[in-house]
């Protein structure tokens, strides 16, 4: 048998890719990159999800009590007036002239009965002449308190303090009784009526706290509380009325607007994590937890009630402990992993995702 030999520079091409070929197969391949999240206390509720209507606090439409015309106009459109404040006067010559010879006549009956007082006391007159001058006096001061209320019925006043709406009179214009002049709402608190489902009788409440939203408000929220709740339940759809009180200090809520509607219920601390970070099997809910070594541990928890993005959780974890919220298919129990970003809250998900490999896919 006859060998021959490879040529030396084929020899040691040969030789190199050997040595490198083992030290290729000896190096460790990198630690997969994940986000994680810490596990963090909040104040925590269950929610009660209803839509509603509001009201002014307290709201009355003005209307006219006699048949005359409107000789003056105290307010404009939106105007905010207060309690007693004259808002419209009617046509009232013939009852300020009637009002002048009722006060005359009031003050000529007092003077007649002031001055047979000391005639009876002295005996010089009868006692009957004295009643009959009380008579007269009294029946002159009620003629006159009749036509101070018909003066009154001519003055349109604000019964409290409110803003008042479009005004659609004008001077001149003849208006009978119940016809209306305005309207006037004490928007300060509104009142905020919605239906909820009798199955939580057992949680409502006066007291409950709630949180409304309006698409005519993006990104606002509007706080109170529970006032009452009816006492009745609907017969069809199940459901009991609820009226709860929101301040409204800047005058941005208006009667009549609709609102979404979230109760408060057992509002406590609780530790959440981000849905994210669940891991479902079959009625099991698992996280992959990182401990302070990088490394991966599979973990099963109790998880309680949840909310946009968030989940409680009720035992498996303590505050602080660090949970995969992606890259968990880089990721396996006892594995050690390389801990790209930490989604504290700060940035927005496409921006987490971004710091993964694969322009910012996450799995």
């Amino acid at each position: 048998m006859i060998t021959v030999p490879y040529p030396r520079p084929l020899r040691l091409l040969f030789a190199g890719a050997a040595l490198f070929g083992t030290a290729a197969l000896a190096a460790d391949p990198p630690a997969p990159g994940v986000i994680v999240a810490p596990a963090r206390l909040i104040e925590f509720a269950d929610r009660i999800e209803a839509i509603g209507t509001l009201a002014a606090n307290e709201s009355v439409e003005l209307t006219a009590t006699v048949t005359d015309t409107i000789s003056v106009i105290h307010y404009d459109d939106g105007d905010r007036v207060e309690q007693g404040q004259v808002l419209v006067e009617m046509t009232s010559g013939e009852e300020h002239a009637q009002l002048e010879e009722a006060s005359a006549t009031v003050n000529e009956a007092w003077r007649q009965y002031q001055r047979i007082k000391p005639l009876v006391s002295e005996g010089t007159a009868a006692k009957s002449l004295l009643d009959e001058r009380k008579r007269d006096w009294e029946t002159a001061r009620a003629r006159l308190n009749a036509i101070e209320s018909r003066l009154a019925d001519r003055l349109i006043k604000a019964p409290f303090d409110g803003v008042t709406g479009l005004r659609d009179l004008s001077v001149g214009a003849l208006v009978e009784p119940g016809d209306l002049i305005t309207t006037l709402d004490d928007d300060r608190v509104m009142k905020l009526e919605f239906p909820v489902s009798a199955t939580y009788l057992d949680v409502l409440r006066p007291g409950l706290e709630v949180e409304a939203t309006s698409r005519a408000f993006p990104g606002r929220t509007f706080t109170g509380s529970v006032k009452a709740v009816d006492s009745r339940i609907d017969p069809v759809t199940r459901s009991v009325r609820v009226r709860a009180l929101l301040p409204n200090p800047e005058r941005l809520l208006k009667p009549g607007m609709l609102m979404y509607v979230e109760l408060l219920k057992d509002p406590r601390t609780a530790l959440v994590i981000p849905e994210e970070a669940l891991l479902p099997l079959g009625e099991q809910q698992f996280v992959f937890v990182v401990a302070a070594d990088n490394s991966v541990e599979k973990r099963e928890l109790q998880i309680g009630a949840r909310r946009p993005g968030l989940v409680e959780v009720l035992q498996g974890l303590t505050a602080g402990e660090q949970v995969v919220t992606h890259g968990h298919s880089r990721a396996s129990p006892g594995q050690a992993v390389s801990i790209i970003a930490i989604d504290d809250g700060s940035r927005t998900l496409p921006e987490l995702l971004k710091a993964l490999p694969g322009n910012g896919r996450s799995e």
